[in-house]
């Protein structure tokens, strides 16, 4: 099973993770000559004189990108920059943020894997780099996805740039659609959905259609983000104040409610993350589900699923006011405040940003450059049906929050959601009094 958040916190499913496993070898041999032609000319050229310096990175363990990844591309970056050293340092997700928050007095590391709901809380406490002037230097900025770039920004700064990109899509179970008399059009809308997740449940093909990672933890906002999106609401209007707890915010989590209360959503989703997800949909006990992208791949591996090769991935559908936006699940690399070699540490951050270095890695992810997506290497890489979809999503996706406070005010938006769904409270009721937790934000 591919890593996947218990939390789903800022989850960096491992993209297509077996399809990864077969075919990176090939990849390897396929790009080898090319791409360390291409890998060379990223270089910037710095390590050609002057003192070597060291510098030291925080990246996460199971990311989008594996070790050997990273290890591959930081040997490359040293190759093409002599005088530069860098030592890597993984962790697991759930020590990132307070690895880098307790590091930041002492200056350990120079690069941090910045998750896209930490730039708020990292820049009020200058634990990162403001390199607006860094980033707005670099070439072709305008052709890097918008939701990408919005993962390292903070109140118009860059504080970061995006490296890890991905987003959840809709999976549908092909043959449960055609059994039913349904076209995956019919998905492209919440409407269709529901109404495709009535006819299969009065035609018995499936017990509950739908499932969610609704369980009370950072998963579950994942889902509700998309749905307040398309739901035409937002999370903070231009003040900064809560603005979810009315209109499609309310619309976004009633629309939850009435799927668990009507039965054509599991009750199991109150207590699902992205894994259970992962394998109610491959049992077949699913039709429908909305999952970051490594879901693709393991629900097509026969190896541990009964539905491999009925697996379909659309765009995440539309709510009434025709809006179809994706959860934002990226991250940046950042460069923190204490970094005495913060020239060296950009020089690493673009190095790894760049195109060229995402392009020959996209089996492990897909790349932040939209370029990239017509790149018929990239295209069988990461899957020409995944990628024919991750290019119209990720060009529409929708943060969480960004608030100084996050995980807190996250924390208690996830006990109000619960309680909705288990009918504890309303919709309205329960928003309400998650908006105290944000309104405390600054």
């Amino acid at each position: 099973m591919a890593a996947a958040r218990r939390d789903g916190m800022a989850m960096r499913p491992d993209h297509n993770h077996n399809l990864t496993m077969s075919r990176r070898g090939f990849l390897t041999a396929a790009m080898g000559v090319g791409a360390g032609a291409a890998l060379a000319a990223c270089g910037s050229g710095s390590g050609g004189s002057g003192a070597k310096v060291t510098i030291r990175a925080l990246h996460q363990q199971q990311a989008g990108y594996s070790a050997s990844d990273i290890q591959g591309m930081t040997a490359a970056f040293m190759k093409a920059n002599p005088n530069i050293k860098v030592e890597n340092t993984l962790v697991a997700y759930d020590a990132l943020h307070d690895k880098i928050v307790a590091a930041a007095p002492a200056g350990t590391y120079d690069v941090v894997l910045m998750d896209c709901i930490w730039p708020a809380e990292f820049a009020k406490k200058h634990i990162v780099a403001d390199i607006s002037a860094k980033v707005k230097g670099l070439s072709g900025l305008d052709g890097i996805f918008p939701g990408a770039i919005e993962t390292a920004q903070y109140q118009g700064k860059y504080y970061g740039m995006p490296w890890l990109l991905d987003t959840k899509y809709l999976f549908y179970n092909t043959e449960m659609l055609q059994k039913a008399g349904i076209k995956p059009d019919q998905l492209a809308t919440w409407d269709g959905v529901k109404a495709a997740a009535q006819t299969l449940k009065a035609k018995n093909i499936v017990q509950y259609p739908i499932t969610g990672s609704w369980q009370q933890a950072e998963a579950v906002i994942c889902d509700y983000a998309a749905l307040v999106g398309a739901f035409g609401g937002r999370f903070l209007d231009d003040a900064g104040k809560p603005a979810f707890t009315s209109g499609g915010g309310v619309q976004a989590l009633q629309f939850m409610v009435d799927l668990v209360k009507s039965g054509l959503a599991n009750p199991a989703a109150r207590t699902s993350v992205e894994d259970d997800v992962v394998k109610t949909f491959s049992q077949g006990n699913a039709a429908m589900a909305l999952n970051w992208t490594f879901m693709y791949g393991l629900a097509n591996d026969p190896k541990q699923s009964k539905i491999a090769g009925k697996v379909g991935m659309a765009h995440t559908p539309a709510g009434p006011g025709g809006k179809a936006p994706g959860v934002n699940g990226a991250s940046a690399l950042a460069i923190t405040s204490g970094s005495q070699h913060q020239d060296a540490a950009w020089e690493y951050v673009k190095y790894l940003t760049s195109k060229a270095v995402q392009d020959k890695f996209a089996t492990s992810s897909l790349p932040i450059w939209k370029a990239s997506y017509d790149d018929p290497a990239v295209q069988k890489a990461g899957t020409p049906a995944v990628v024919a979809v991750a290019k119209t999503q990720l060009q529409d996706m929708i943060l969480r929050p960004q608030v100084a406070n996050y995980n807190s005010a996250s924390q208690q938006l996830q006990v109000s959601i619960q309680k909705a769904l288990l009918g504890q409270e309303t919709p309205q009721a329960a928003l309400a009094e998650a908006a105290n937790a944000f309104t405390a934000s600054s």
